[in-house]
């Protein structure tokens, strides 16, 4: 089957067998920071943006992307460098596997919720298993970065004249 979609801003056709999924077919086009961890949809280290919205490439078909826009961690290096530092200063990161679906659910949310609460935080990345860490050193990386993006927004808007 043909299909076109756009990935990581690159208008992409190709051809695909009907029962490919979009996992295999993204590694396929050199979207290695997409892995493969269960194939039963519990982990989220297979975690993509379509049109903006976290799925999990191992259970959706690479036919249903026909048509639309998909981001994975190569498309987003912009946006996710900003954050992943803070995984690290916060000792989220032991081994890292689960770093590349924690960052796309964590820029999904933000986009979302720019200011979400720790009960938020908590129920979106409800489906991100890590083995490592206890979680708590995720929450604080995303608290952390949200506390130093917003300071950094204030500054920017006193500097523009805005209000205090």
């Amino acid at each position: 089957m043909e299909i076109k979609l756009k990935l990581n801003g690159r208008a992409i056709t190709a051809l695909v067998e009907a029962d490919t999924v979009l996992l295999d077919f993204l590694r396929e086009n050199a979207c290695l920071s997409v892995k493969r961890g269960c194939d039963t949809s519990n982990c989220g280290l297979c975690t993509v943006l379509m049109d903006g919205k976290p799925i999990l490439s191992c259970s959706t078909l690479a036919v249903r992307a026909d048509g639309h826009e998909i981001q994975t961690l190569e498309g987003l290096q912009e946006e996710a460098s900003d954050f992943v530092g803070f995984i690290a200063d916060q000792g989220a990161d032991q081994c890292g596997f689960c770093n590349p679906g924690f960052v796309m659910n964590t820029i999904a949310l933000l986009r979302e919720n720019p200011d979400p609460t720790d009960d938020e935080i908590r129920a979106f990345l409800a489906g991100n298993l890590c083995r490592c860490t206890g979680y708590m050193g995720q929450l604080r990386a995303i608290q952390k970065y949200m506390e130093v993006r917003n300071t950094a927004v204030n500054i920017t808007v006193k500097k523009m004249g805005g209000e205090e």
